[in-house]
């Protein structure tokens, strides 16, 4: 594992093809934000190194959220966050990036009952709601991606695309484990943020958690690539323009129409990830389909918990929240758009090479 390089640590970006100059007004990047948030995570790391447990191995299961976008796995994360069972990368927490140990201190100051004096601080005190607008939620302790924190430890946080040698060689997993272990030691739980910046590296990932939950999340295909279609006309204005992190399959994708650009990535993504989870333990990973969750939650929770039980992990929690979720999703492609759709999915699902 490699020695941490401060030159780039607060230095974030994406390098997917919805650059920011592309997006729409609502949104684009706060600058001043920005640069707020990499002075206040550079002085914190000096404090946040200086706290990292020496025992890098968390003692709670970390739990991966993986599959494509627009899968569900926004609605997944936040009904997992109300679960209780878990603690997650809130809006807040996010903040706080590059020292997130500090920043889970914080967090529990502002948002804890327990530490809510004569309700000083009771506007922090809310449920998360379900609810997203391509996958940014509403609200302090509503879930959050948490790019800006896997990022740091990446040799070069512009990409997207590594083999699992190359994070071998240049990912800095000693000081991820330290502040993932640190975090949970804050919050007394589990840890579940979303994955899908590294769908194509369970493998390694496999490799460097010794306690781990990789959550597969598949959704009906036609709905997933209608569902992305959407994203891309709502974020970037136009379906014509790639939306959401670079695949190694980009270059093979990039020249086709929009249908079978989105079929060919989704396509992709479920395969990786159906052929990564092939060498992970059962007792280290859920399948589920997305429709079938929305059906009947309680059943997701009691599989989690039971995999949770086989890491060493038991909780008093029982099951309070909702029964089911709306999963129904109006096709509004056209039947040649549908067939085109389903044609280029099962091409490219189907195929072996990366």
């Amino acid at each position: 594992m490699r020695k941490p390089n401060l030159e780039h640590r607060f230095n974030m970006s994406d390098n997917t093809h919805s650059m920011d100059s592309s997006r729409k007004a609502e949104f684009k990047r706060n600058n001043t934000l920005e640069n707020l948030l990499k002075e206040l995570n550079s002085n914190l790391w000096l404090t946040e190194k200086e706290i990292l447990p020496e025992n890098t191995s968390p003692k709670f299961p970390i739990i991966l959220i993986t599959g494509p976008l627009r899968s569900g796995t926004t609605l997944f994360t936040q009904w997992l966050a109300n679960t209780g069972v878990v603690s997650y990368p809130t809006n807040l927490l996010s903040r706080f990036y590059g020292a997130p140990i500090m920043g889970a201190k914080i967090q529990l100051l502002l948002t804890d009952p327990r530490f809510n004096f004569r309700n000083e601080l009771g506007e922090f005190l809310q449920q998360v709601e379900f609810s997203s607008e391509n996958g940014k939620t509403k609200g302090v302790l509503a879930p959050n991606e948490f790019w800006y924190f896997w990022r740091r430890f990446l040799p070069d946080p512009s990409k997207d695309v590594w083999t699992d040698d190359q994070l071998r060689l240049g990912f800095d997993g000693k000081t991820m484990l330290a502040e993932l272990a640190g975090m949970m030691e804050v919050f007394g739980k589990p840890f579940a943020a979303k994955g899908l910046l590294f769908n194509y590296n369970i493998a390694y990932f496999n490799e460097l958690f010794e306690k781990v939950i990789f959550v597969q999340i598949k959704r009906d295909p036609i709905a997933n690539i209608q569902s992305a279609l959407l994203a891309r006309e709502r974020q970037l204005g136009s379906r014509e323009l790639w939306y959401s992190f670079d695949i190694p399959e980009y270059e093979n994708l990039k020249d086709l129409d929009p249908v079978s650009q989105v079929a060919g990535q989704v396509a992709c993504i479920n395969r990786t990830v159906d052929a990564g989870l092939k060498f992970v333990a059962n007792e280290r990973k859920i399948s589920l389909n997305y429709e079938a969750f929305c059906e009947n939650p309680e059943k997701v929770f009691d599989e989690l918990i039971d995999k949770l039980n086989r890491q060493g992990y038991t909780t008093k929690e029982k099951y309070a929240g909702v029964k089911n979720f709306s999963a129904t999703s109006h096709i509004f492609l056209s039947a040649e758009e549908t067939t085109l759709a389903m044609n280029v999915y099962n091409r490219y699902y189907s195929k072996q090479e990366k």
